[in-house]
């Protein structure tokens, strides 16, 4: 169980709000709109959780409408986190 990175991502709630949403693939822009967090946020956000292998960039040659989605290790943290929060 990946519990640094449980921890790592349950420490900034804009960090684990973008994890939550990303059950499904997201742009930023999307992320930014419907957790109303500012744009800027969610990015650095992503970057992070990207350099630890939480999240990954599904269309990195794109410039705009870059499309994010959890990784395998993303999937663990989530399920972890919601079992965390169930009880």
């Amino acid at each position: 169980m990946p519990w640094d990175e449980i921890s790592y991502t349950v420490a900034s709630k804009t960090r684990k709000s973008v994890v939550l949403k990303l059950t499904v693939p997201r742009t930023p822009t999307f992320l930014a709109n419907n957790l109303k967090i500012n744009l800027a946020n969610i990015s650095r956000a992503l970057t992070e959780l990207e350099e630890k292998g939480i999240v990954e960039c599904l269309t990195p040659d794109q410039r705009v409408g870059k499309i994010y989605s959890l990784t395998k290790k993303g999937n663990e943290v989530i399920s972890t986190i919601k079992t965390m929060e169930e009880t």
